[in-house]
């Protein structure tokens, strides 16, 4: 029998490496339902999976199709986060005090996977110091392995939008969010 060469056998490799590594965890999980945030700066897509935190992504999904997000403020955006989630930043004369309040009713879990991992694009649940006491604010990630893993819910995946993840400053808008 006559064996592949080397370098095809090492293409297959790479090939199954890479997808792994792009993904940030060994297999996908399934996805859930996709939400929508149309900002100021343009239009992010985010995946959610509610199979690794089936209770974060049922809350998540509540506070948007309450419309709990619309017209609020990213109140923190950092070269390797940006934040959002505090109902005072709808109003521009509390900028100063932003970032420092939830809706007011925690998760009550703390659903730390092993298998997601904040890669750029990440969607996870701020808190703190207690994931259990996660509210509204969530985050996306920048820039990869700036951010401690295993101590926040990670629950989705933006899938488009990048561009604009990159573009965000403090102020600006989110114009509404949706469940698609």
């Amino acid at each position: 029998m006559r064996r592949p060469p080397f370098a095809a056998v090492l293409v297959a490799a790479l090939a199954v490496w890479l997808g792994t590594q792009g993904a940030g965890f060994a297999q996908a999980p399934a996805a859930g339902p996709i939400v929508v945030i149309e900002t100021s700066k343009g239009t992010i897509t985010i995946e959610t999976y509610p199979s690794e935190a089936p209770k974060t992504v049922e809350h998540f999904l509540a506070l948007v199709k309450s419309n709990f997000y619309n017209r609020q403020h990213f109140h923190r955006a950092e070269s390797f986060v940006i934040q959002v989630g505090d109902p005072d930043s709808k109003d521009l004369a509390k900028k100063d005090s932003w970032g420092r309040r939830g809706h007011g009713k925690p998760i009550g879990v703390a659903e730390i996977s092993k298998k997601l991992t904040h890669k750029k694009g990440a969607v996870g649940m701020a808190h703190a110091g207690d994931p259990t006491k996660a509210e509204s604010q969530f985050y996306i990630t920048r820039l990869p392995r700036k951010i401690p893993e295993g101590r926040y819910a990670i629950f989705g995946q933006v899938t488009s939008g990048l561009d604009v993840v990159d573009k965000i400053e403090v102020g600006d808008l989110i114009k509404r969010m949706y469940v698609k």
